[in-house]
This record gives structure tokens, C-alpha cells and sequence, in this order.
């Protein structure tokens, strides 16, 4: 049980190292004006959480920084959320105000304001297509050969497909095989679009379009789903930037996790529903041992899409981040409210 001095320290050096970066002693903490303990009471307070695992000491100078104990302690009983400047919350709000042609786009920009006002690294899974389901179908055929196929789903994520057309095949095929699509696979989940062209739409093109083992070879290809769960990263070079990562070591092994797909599903796999922080050896992640972690979720209306997170050292501006990840997750999440009910 920590003494409410304790717990004061505690909090102010956890705070001064965020800034600072360098180990914190008990000189610098007993010349703030809004603490009065004499240096020696510091000094002993500060041995003290030491000793019961909370604060670590440094071969560079006396001074002491938290240890993962001690960041979990902060992160659990001492934060206090940051409060944003109002020229901050008009910047990021304004950045959600304007009508997005695609969910992606939307994505996008909700990674990237995340990251340039933390100066951490954003990673966003996207919407889950496994989730999805179909709302429209179009097919524009771009020469003799080639074609788009162009899927809307009730989420509102738009994908653009190439596809290869049989030759000669005539506009009004086309138009017939659009009609019979969108009428036997509208709002079917996309993992089964494949199965239902089997059970649902090849007997239909069979009687009404001549070369229909062509067209079900085309329409296969380009509803199939290579990757169900789509990533997208801002600021990958913020976190490289701050003075852990100054070891070429760590840097190969935390850009080994980025680049692996399935490592960063592993990493960002956390319970659903609220928000969750996972600090250093936490993560249970080679290469993410020097990190901390803090993910929410999205949503349009009732229906989970995605996770939200903010990648950065241990020594993360916690208030911060957890106000700024809060604050963009609600924003995202209604604007994809709003484009589903519209």
C-alpha cells in the first residue's frame, strides 16, 4: 500500500520522464513549487518504490525511471486523461466534417490525424470484409478484354477490382449479369458470395447469357477475398525518432513486426469493447518489447468494423494518447453512423 506521498511521486516522475526522457532524481522533484518534501524525504521515498519494484535505477546517472511495474500502477490508478486545447479539438473535428467517397478514405485520415497529433505511430485494422455484407454490384467493361468490378458494401467500402472478360461479349450481357447479381446476392456476408454463385446464380446466367462457364470464372476471381482484414499505418517513422530507438536492434525488430500482417493482427488481438493498454513485455511480441500499446474500436451503428491504436515507447504520453484515441474512435465511428443510415 503506497502513501499518498508515494503516490505523488510516483505520478511526478513517471510525468517528468514522459517529457524529459532522462532519469529522474530527487533534487529536480523537491525544486518544483508543488512539492514541499526536503530532498532526503524524497530521496528515501523514492528508494523506497525502488525497492518495491516500481522505480529502476540507471548505470548513467542516480536519477530513476519507472520500471513496467511502475508504468502499469500509473496507467491503472494515476492518470488523468489530457484536456485538449480548443484550437486542437476544431483542428481534429474539422478533419471528420467532409463527405467521404469511400470507407478507406475515411480510414486513412482518421491514421493519419492520430498520428501527427501524438507523434506516435497509428495502426488502423479496417473494416472486416469477412463481416460485410453485399449492397451493390457494378461491372464496367473498360475494353474487349478487360473490366472493373466495382463492390459497395452495407458498410459503405467501395473496392475496385480488375476482371478479365470473355471476348465479344455484348453490353446487354453485361447488364443482364449486373441485374441477376445484385438481385441473388444483395445483403449476402461476402465470405459466402463464392459459395451462392454455385447455389444461387449459376442456373440463372446458364439460361440467360451463351457463355456463362466464362462469366462464372470471371465473377469468381473477383469476389474472391485474399485478405479479410486490411491494415493501414501513419507515422511509422515517429516512433524511430524518439531516444529508445536509438539502438539499430530495435528498429530492425519493431519494422520486422510492421511488415508482417500477421503479427500486427497478434499484437493488436485485445478483448472487445473499451479501451485497453498493454505496456513492454505486456505485448508478449519480439520486437515489441520496448513498446507500449493502447487500441479501442470503431463502429457504424451497432456494428463492430475495426480497432483503433497507438503504438509508441514505453515512456508514451499516456494522458494524451488515451484522450487523442478516445476522442478520434468516437469521431470515426460517427461518421460511419452517419454514411450507413444515409
Amino acid at each position: 500500500m503506497l502513501t499518498e506521498r508515494q503516490l505523488l511521486l510516483l505520478q511526478l516522475l513517471v510525468n517528468d520522464y514522459i517529457i524529459s526522457a532522462e532519469p529522474v532524481g530527487s533534487r529536480s522533484i523537491s525544486k518544483r513549487e508543488d512539492v514541499h518534501y526536503s530532498p532526503a524525504t524524497i530521496r528515501n521515498d523514492l528508494a523506497d518504490l525502488e525497492e518495491m519494484g516500481y522505480l529502476e535505477k540507471t548505470h548513467l546517472s542516480s536519477g530513476r525511471v519507472p520500471s513496467e511495474k511502475g508504468y502499469r500502477f500509473y496507467v491503472d490508478h494515476l492518470l488523468s486523461p489530457e484536456i485538449l486545447s480548443q484550437n486542437e479539438l476544431g483542428t481534429i473535428r474539422e478533419a471528420f466534417r467532409r463527405k467521404f467517397s469511400e470507407t478507406d478514405d475515411l480510414i486513412h485520415v482518421t491514421a493519419r490525424v492520430l498520428s501527427e497529433f501524438t507523434n506516435y505511430t497509428a495502426i488502423m485494422l479496417g473494416p472486416e470484409l469477412l463481416d460485410m455484407r453485399l449492397k451493390h454490384l457494378e461491372l464496367v467493361k473498360l475494353s474487349e478484354s478487360q473490366g472493373v468490378m466495382i463492390i459497395v458494401t452495407d458498410t459503405g467500402h467501395v473496392e475496385n477490382r480488375t476482371v478479365s472478360f470473355p471476348e465479344l461479349i455484348k453490353a446487354e450481357d453485361v447488364e443482364k449479369i449486373i441485374n441477376i447479381l445484385n438481385d441473388k446476392l444483395n445483403m449476402v456476408p461476402l465470405y459466402q458470395l463464392q459459395a451462392r454463385l454455385d447455389t444461387e446464380v449459376r442456373a440463372v446466367l446458364k439460361k440467360n447469357i451463351a457463355d456463362y462457364q466464362r462469366v462464372m470464372a470471371l465473377l469468381k476471381d473477383g469476389l474472391s477475398i485474399s485478405d479479410p482484414n486490411r491494415i493501414f499505418y501513419s507515422g511509422k517513422s515517429n516512433i524511430l525518432e524518439q531516444p529508445e530507438f536509438r539502438d539499430i536492434n530495435k528498429v530492425i525488430a519493431l519494422l520486422n513486426v510492421f511488415e508482417s500482417n500477421d503479427l500486427v493482427r497478434e499484437l493488436m488481438d485485445m478483448p472487445s469493447g473499451g479501451l485497453h493498454i498493454r505496456i513492454g513485455r505486456e505485448n508478449k511480441l519480439n520486437g515489441i518489447e520496448d513498446c507500449s500499446l493502447i487500441t479501442t474500436t470503431y463502429s457504424a451503428g451497432d456494428d463492430h468494423l475495426g480497432t483503433v491504436a497507438v503504438i509508441g515507447p514505453k515512456r508514451m504520453a499516456y494522458p494524451r494518447v488515451v484522450t487523442m484515441i478516445d476522442l478520434i474512435a468516437k469521431l470515426l465511428t460517427k461518421s460511419l453512423s452517419k454514411e450507413k443510415s444515409e
